[in-house]
């Protein structure tokens, strides 16, 4: 087994994002740690690759698994160079139309496993004095549409957890990365979306017409996952990689006007002398 390549630790590997980089970087001749909840689902990924490649069971809600799959890698690679959280869901409804155990159950695997194995891992970069820890999060990370509050609010708290994991693992060697796509085709709009199915007509116009738009193009996206899975690798080969990289035309559209909306909204503020200095 090669012992210079560097070893990427991915979740979510049985589809999308997950399953097309991991076969990226395996195809490039490196070491991969292929987690999925259900292992037999990654066997295609891993079964060219030899002891290159350690396909594990991982669901990250669960802490037992997450600590057994560290330990793993690390006995198995003595390392883990790049942890990449891509495992999540997506569940839309209204505010008012969202239910209490679909959202905390959105947050346990959104944000509560992607900061478990995130501690999880960070004692063995801290140790090699390198690492680059890349969070999946969505244009919902940045700007939050109608119809996505509850994901919209998950994916907010991995951009405000990456920032301040940036401040205190830079000095460290340690680089953080979030990637907030817009439309890919994965399964994120099909297999890995829940819908509330209690609908309040006045919310036709604005949380109902995003959740029917979203119904039935999962797989039809303009976006590539293997272009996606390309650009994440170059941000590991970068000397000084961005905090936030945002993937697709339409994603960047969306957070670009949403920027010079809020950006319009500071203005007005100065403008109308709301800014009052409250210092003392």
């Amino acid at each position: 087994m090669p012992t210079d390549t560097p070893v990427w630790f991915i979740t979510g590997c049985s589809t999308g994002f997950g399953h097309d980089l991991a076969r990226l970087v395996l195809d490039r001749g490196w070491r991969c740690v292929v987690t999925a909840r259900d292992k037999d689902k990654v066997a295609d990924l891993v079964a060219d690759a030899g002891d290159r490649a350690l396909a594990l069971t991982l669901d990250v809600t669960d802490q037992a698994q997450v600590d057994a799959a560290v330990a793993a890698a690390t006995t198995a690679f003595g390392r883990i160079d790049v942890l990449v959280n891509n495992a999540g869901y997506g569940y839309q409804s209204s505010i008012e139309e969202g239910e209490d155990a679909e959202i905390r159950a959105q947050f346990e695997a959104n944000v509560f496993g992607l900061f478990a194995l995130t501690r999880a891992v960070l004692p063995a970069m801290r140790a090699q004095g390198s690492g680059h820890v890349i969070n999946i999060t969505s244009v919902a990370g940045l700007v939050g549409f109608p119809g996505s509050g509850y994901y919209a609010a998950s994916k907010h708290a991995v951009e405000g957890f990456s920032d301040a994991l940036h401040a205190e693992g830079k000095p460290l060697g340690i680089r953080v990365t979030c990637v907030e796509p817009g439309p890919f085709r994965t399964d994120w709009a099909g297999r890995s979306l829940k819908q509330t199915p209690n609908r309040i007509a006045a919310y036709a116009d604005t949380a109902g017409a995003r959740l029917a738009s979203t119904s039935g193009y999962s797989g039809t996206q303009a976006g590539d996952p293997v272009r996606a899975g390309e650009a994440m690798i170059a941000l590991t080969q970068m000397d000084t990689p961005p905090r936030q990289m945002v993937l697709g035309k339409w994603g960047f559209d969306a957070v670009t006007a949403k920027l010079k909306d809020r950006l319009a909204e500071i203005e007005s503020q100065r403008d109308a002398s709301l800014a009052t200095d409250f210092s003392g």
